[in-house]
């Protein structure tokens, strides 16, 4: 039987009810009569059980509103919404993912035309499975993806404000993984030897950071001495992609390889002088990513040289291409998983890493070999 509840900060009244699955079910009245509450709570509970279709629901809903309030409900587009949800993620994120959410929003709605000026409830599941295998035609299953996971935030988002009762994006599932593109790892430790052993010294460094801090390459190669603090054993930095700032504490390996660093009196000199120079000069970090592919090469981690650029084969940006399984954002993998491996508790792994969600940091950990037979060995003898 549908109840009520109410935050003690809150004016309005809070619907409880069950669904047709037994699943809780919490959404907000908007309401701050007890008894017009009530009504309206009544009214989802029996939406879920009988299956009525949201457009049944609303009209209920408005009905009753309007007999109570005397005034009519507005339907909120879904263009609407999606421009006061990006508007409300604005300050939350960085320039790259204002991009990308921006582009991605724009896509979705042009995709469905006139419908996203309809009511944001007349989306439905059919919809965004058309519009997720549309995409999956042209372009890489990454990148469909990462599309995916947007709309689910902007449903979710939804249905938390109360405009819609369902989220019709919950259960639409990811894109299969094409067997022509690897999935992605981490280095193993005989890897990072290889490597380590045909790099040069500035390569050198950006890997080991790399390893010991988890950060990104274009993060790492803007470092300056700035950034370095011996005395607290401290490399603190704000992202690029998410404005996040990272204080880092200083790994033993890494400490005794930045005082190993020439450092001259001037401390906005860039740790890592030539790459720098790169970034600068391109604005952006692909040159490098590019250079490192080619250094996977000398080390026999990649067969073919630069194998991931899609630029020379005439390949957009989200365009489908092959994708390695190793990269410099490998190191990111590693650090992840080297930390889960030796036991660091999962909040304490993402807050060094600096993932922004649960789900995007279990996403990078990989059990290794070792920790695998680790496990095996602990089954007992009969």
């Amino acid at each position: 039987m549908a109840s009520l509840w109410k935050h003690p900060e809150s004016r309005y009244w809070i619907a409880c009810f069950r669904d047709q699955t037994g699943k809780q079910r919490r959404i907000s009245t908007k309401e701050t009569d007890r008894k017009k509450a009530l009504r309206i709570a009544e009214e989802y509970e029996k939406a879920v059980r009988t299956k009525r279709t949201m457009r049944q629901t609303l009209a209920v809903l408005a009905r009753l509103h309007e007999e109570t309030a005397g005034e009519s409900i507005p339907q909120k587009s879904l263009r609407a919404y999606a421009t006061e949800w990006l508007a409300a993620k604005t300050p939350e994120i960085g320039d790259r993912t204002y991009d990308f959410y921006s582009g991605g929003l724009a896509q979705f709605l042009d995709y469905l035309g006139q419908k996203a000026d309809a009511s944001i409830t007349d989306i439905a599941k059919v919809d965004l499975l058309a519009y997720r295998n549309h995409l999956s035609a042209r372009l890489s299953s990454v990148t469909v993806n990462n599309h995916l996971v947007m709309v689910r935030m902007l449903f979710k988002s939804a249905r938390r404000d109360g405009v819609c009762l369902d989220n019709p994006a919950e259960f639409i599932a990811p894109v299969r993984v094409s067997e022509k593109s690897e999935q992605k790892r981490p280095f193993t430790l005989a890897e990072l030897q290889a490597i380590l052993a045909v790099a040069n010294p500035e390569w050198r460094s950006l890997i080991l950071f790399g390893l010991y801090t988890g950060q990104r390459l274009g993060d790492l190669v803007s470092l300056s001495w700035n950034n370095i603090d011996l005395e607290r054993g401290e490399v603190r930095l704000v992202t690029s992609k998410t404005s996040r700032t990272m204080i880092i504490p200083m790994a033993a390996p890494l400490r005794s390889h930045i005082e190993s660093l020439p450092a001259g009196d001037n401390p906005q000199a860039p740790l890592h002088p030539r790459a720098f120079a790169v970034l600068s000069q391109t604005g952006n970090v692909s040159t490098l990513s590019i250079a490192f592919g080619d250094l996977l090469v000398q080390a026999g981690l990649r067969a073919n040289p630069s194998s991931g650029n899609h630029r020379n084969r005439g390949v957009g940006h989200s365009g489908r291409r092959r994708i390695n399984a190793l990269s410099f954002h490998s190191l990111r993998r590693t650090a992840t998983t080297l930390l889960h491996e030796a036991g660091v508790p999962s909040t304490v792994a993402q807050a060094l890493i600096g993932h922004d969600s649960e789900e995007v940091h279990s996403d990078y950990i990989t059990i290794g070999r070792e920790a695998l037979r680790a496990a095996v060995n602990q089954f007992p003898h009969l």
